[in-house]
């Protein structure tokens, strides 16, 4: 699993064998199951997450109703805000399947960024790209219907279809599961003439 990382770290930044040996020394690597809650709204943590393997998700409880607002797969960063502003978090992040995570801590990286400045380039870089990335999800989100949303998620993430519960991929696409039904019929039909 290692390895993995490694690669994903190269494609930003260069490693010799005494910051590889760093990283490997700090016990990154988790396997969690599917079901387990990393991160409950309400509690504070220091924790990022990277997937090596598997699905994590975030989500909102909103009058007593699970309102899913991400799915992180293989290679994918979650750094919760609460960690920036040191406050409860807002959501909840739960394992869709058994994965296998790296979980950093926020004083950790800071001992690491401190030690090997590369790293806080690293992190900067990163930082900058999942922001960008976040800002098109979201614009591409408001300024899509439901339809459109489901297309999008079929032509950029068709793994979620099969990964996925359907009452979660409907809540991420904001319909119920019903309308997430009707849709695939509408489109399987359209497929069809």
């Amino acid at each position: 699993m290692q390895n993995i990382l490694f690669d994903f770290i190269a494609k930003y930044i260069t490693l010799n064998e005494e910051e590889k040996d760093a990283l490997t020394s700090l016990s990154l690597f988790h396997s969690v199951k599917k079901g387990t809650v990393l991160l409950e709204a309400g509690q504070k943590t220091k924790n990022s997450f990277f997937v090596l393997k598997g699905c994590i998700r975030t989500f909102y409880i909103q009058d007593g109703e699970e309102k899913t607002t991400a799915f992180y797969t293989e290679l994918d960063a979650l750094t919760p805000p609460c960690v920036i502003t040191q406050t409860p978090s807002d959501y909840t992040i739960s394992c869709v399947e058994d994965s296998i995570l790296s979980i950093s801590h926020s004083d950790m990286e800071a001992e690491i960024n401190r030690q090997f400045p590369k790293f806080d380039i690293m992190c900067k870089m990163l930082s900058e790209e999942l922001l960008a990335k976040e800002r098109i999800d979201f614009d591409t989100f408001k300024t899509s219907s439901p339809e459109q949303r489901y297309l999008n998620l079929l032509q950029t993430r068709p793994d979620l279809i099969q990964r996925v519960p359907q009452h979660q991929l409907a809540s991420f696409l904001g319909i119920q599961p019903p309308s997430l039904s009707r849709l695939r019929a509408r489109l399987l039909e359209k497929d069809k003439s």
